[in-house]
C-alpha cells in the first residue's frame, strides 16, 4: 500500500499505457509490444533502475502482456473469418522455436544491441508500410515452402522476441509483401503473437533469474506487478480494437499501421541518443 501511495500516478499511468497497446494490439495485429517496452522502460528508468535492467524487464514483460492481447484479438478475429489457420500451424513452431531463442540470448545481449534492434526493426516496418512502393503480383507467395517458412519463422520468433513485440509487426509485412490482404495478414499475425509471447516469457524469466538490480515483484525479467496493472486493461481494449479493424479501409489501416511504428520507434530513438 505504501508502495501505491508513493507511485500512484505511475500506476495510472501504467492503465492508460495497458488501455492503448490493447487497443492497438487489436487494431494492427501487433500484440502491442511496440508500445509497451518503451514506456516500460521509462517507468522502470524513473524508478532508479539501470539501463539494462530497465530495458529488458520491459521487453520480457511486454512479451507476457502480449500473450492476453494476442489471445484476445486472435479470437475476435477469428470469429470475423479473418485467421488463416493452415499459416499459423506452418509457421507457429518455428516462430516459438526462435523467439525461445531469443528469451534465453537476452542474459547476455548487451543493452546498446537490444535498443538497436529494435529502432532499427521498428523503422523497418514503419518504412515498409508508408514508403515502399507495392508490387502487383500476378499470383500470391506461396508462404509455406520449407525455405520460406524456417528461415522467415525463426527470424521473426527471434527478433520479435529481443524486441520485446508479437511478432505481428513482421508477420504482417511478410504476409502482405506475399500478396495476402491486409484485413487477412492483420488477424493470422495476432496468432503470430502468442507463437513469439509464450516461449519468449518463458525465456526472459529465465535468463534474467537471479539477476541483479531487478524491480521487484518480478520473475527474472518479468515484472509479475506491472503485467498485472496493464494486463487488465489490455484484455479489455483488444477486442475493441480487432473489431475496429474490420471497419477500416485496408489501404489507411495499412498507412495507420505505419504512422504509429514510426512514432513509437522515433520517440524511442530520442531517448536512445539523448547525451
Amino acid at each position: 500500500m505504501e508502495f501505491l501511495a508513493d507511485h500512484w500516478l505511475l500506476v495510472v499511468v501504467l492503465l492508460g499505457v495497458g488501455f492503448v497497446s490493447g487497443f492497438t494490439g487489436g487494431l494492427f495485429g501487433v500484440g502491442g509490444g511496440i508500445i509497451t517496452t518503451p514506456a516500460l522502460y521509462a517507468v522502470f528508468q524513473a524508478l532508479g533502475y539501470s539501463d539494462d535492467a530497465s530495458l529488458k524487464t520491459a521487453i520480457g514483460t511486454s512479451l507476457g502482456l502480449i500473450v492476453i492481447i494476442s489471445i484476445r484479438s486472435l479470437l475476435t478475429h477469428h470469429r470475423a473469418g479473418h485467421v488463416d489457420g493452415d499459416m499459423l500451424r506452418a509457421w507457429g513452431p518455428w516462430i516459438a522455436i526462435g523467439a525461445a531463442t531469443g528469451g534465453m540470448l537476452a542474459r547476455w545481449a548487451p543493452v546498446e544491441i537490444l535498443t538497436i534492434i529494435f529502432a532499427g526493426g521498428a523503422f523497418y516496418v514503419a518504412w515498409q508500410r508508408l514508403f515502399a512502393r507495392s508490387k502487383v503480383r500476378s499470383a500470391p507467395v506461396n508462404l509455406f515452402r520449407q525455405r520460406m517458412k524456417i528461415p522467415l519463422g525463426l527470424g521473426t520468433g527471434l527478433f520479435s522476441s529481443l524486441m520485446g513485440i508479437g511478432g505481428g509487426a513482421l508477420g504482417v509485412m511478410v504476409m502482405t509483401l506475399a500478396g495476402r490482404t491486409m484485413h487477412q495478414a492483420i488477424a493470422t499475425s495476432a496468432g503470430f503473437g502468442v507463437a513469439v509471447a509464450i516461449p519468449g516469457v518463458i525465456g526472459f524469466a529465465a535468463s534474467g533469474w537471479r539477476a541483479p538490480g531487478l524491480p521487484p515483484l518480478g520473475a527474472g525479467y518479468v515484472n509479475i506487478g506491472a503485467f498485472l496493472v496493464m494486463g487488465l486493461m489490455a484484455a479489455i481494449a483488444a477486442p475493441i480494437g480487432a473489431r475496429a479493424a474490420h471497419r477500416l479501409n485496408s489501404v489507411l489501416l495499412s498507412k495507420i499501421f505505419g504512422a504509429y511504428v514510426l512514432f513509437a520507434a522515433g520517440a524511442l530513438s530520442v531517448d536512445i541518443f539523448r547525451g
